[in-house]
């Protein structure tokens, strides 16, 4: 097989080992349009219980902070996905270490409330994580709320005391809302939209498409909207190193469910119990190394998580394989790391770049 078709075909099959979600407006009182230029103000452009629909994803283990599967990125996201890294990559790196205390607040509030705690990435893509952040339609604080949406869960709004400032009680305020939402769409991608312009404005875009798959009506959203939606999933990819359950859709979140559902019941068996392992450096891919050992990247991944990251920061890693997959990775283990490496310089996956600019100064 000559190399230039093996990379086209695994260029075809990778969709980013990937780095916020959005809230709600289902109760408003002001109008969608108010609520979209309050939302966008900072940057200038732009069945359903729902803690029966996340605590679903939290069996065996698999949750969306600590989970042993890597989430694939939707191709249609990989041009956007990799210039927002190449532009906001230096802002966000120093993000990781000023952030830190105001990200650990956002974790126990989200955690406490049954949410995804990668919900955090939407006060990045909100504020920037200021606390003083004020837009020219009034929405306030880190995550931006309006006045009358933080009020309706008690926050203190006057002249002289606004408590939309206050990191605690906004995100109490801000995972509400994040509920709100999800009992209505049950898709983390349209709560995000929804948060961004209104639950109108994506119920228009859901009857225009006739499909309530993001992708298929995100033309119908305004532009900063879905502007809104591809920062956050940006975000998330270049935090956590990888998708998560709140960059899929609800039809890739089912697929994903059920393929992990197959993985489980096999090592629920035994059948992955007691693999050898076999430490490694250099920059392997992972969906290169499944395909040169004849493994789905499932499978690969169930065995090897973090498998990328862990790799692409100069560590060990311990490679899992069954026997027989060891041994054929042992053979081939040159060709499979030259295919990495080429695979990384054609720039089919965006790595985190320190670029000149600071997150949307």
């Amino acid at each position: 097989m000559q190399k230039g078709s093996y990379l086209q075909r695994l260029r075809k099959q990778l969709s980013f080992s990937c780095v916020i979600v959005a809230a709600s407006l289902s109760l408003f009182s002001f109008s969608n349009k108010s609520l979209a230029n309050g939302r966008n103000a900072y940057y200038g452009e732009g069945e359903k219980d729902s803690t029966k629909g996340f605590r679903s994803l939290l069996t065996k283990n698999i949750n969306s902070s600590n989970t042993t599967v890597q989430f694939e990125l939707n191709a249609r996201m990989v041009p956007f996905v990799t210039e927002y890294v190449k532009k906001h990559g230096h802002g966000l790196e120093k993000m990781k270490t000023w952030g830190e205390p105001y990200f650990a607040i956002y974790e126990r509030i989200l955690s406490a409330n049954n949410l995804p705690v990668e919900l955090k990435y939407l006060s990045v893509v909100e504020s920037n994580l200021k606390g003083g952040c004020v837009s020219y339609a009034g929405a306030v604080g880190p995550w931006q709320l309006m006045p009358d949406e933080a009020r309706r869960f008690g926050l203190k709004v006057s002249r002289g005391y606004d408590e939309r400032t206050n990191f605690y009680k906004s995100t109490e305020a801000a995972a509400k809302l994040l509920k709100e939402l999800y009992e209505d769409y049950n898709d983390w991608l349209l709560v995000i939209a929804a948060y961004n312009c209104g639950k109108g404005g994506v119920n228009k875009a859901i009857a225009k498409a006739g499909s309530k798959n993001f992708y298929e009506l995100q033309m119908f959203l305004p532009e900063e909207t879905r502007g809104h939606v591809k920062k956050y999933i940006a975000t998330h990819y270049f935090f956590e190193g990888a998708g998560g359950w709140t960059t899929l859709t609800a039809k890739e979140t089912s697929e994903k469910k059920e393929n992990l559902a197959f993985i489980l019941s096999k090592a629920d068996t035994g059948k992955n119990l007691n693999v050898p392992a076999y430490d490694i450096t250099g920059k392997y891919n992972s969906v290169v190394t499944a395909n040169m050992v004849l493994m789905s990247i499932d499978e690969f991944n169930e065995l090897n998580p973090y498998f990328d990251k862990t790799l692409s920061e100069g560590k060990t890693y311990s490679l899992k394989l069954p026997k027989e997959k060891l041994e054929l990775f042992k053979a081939k283990r040159q060709q499979i790391l030259y295919e990495s490496v080429q695979l990384l310089l054609s720039n089919t996956t965006a790595q985190p770049v320190s670029s000149v600019n600071a997150v949307n100064n």
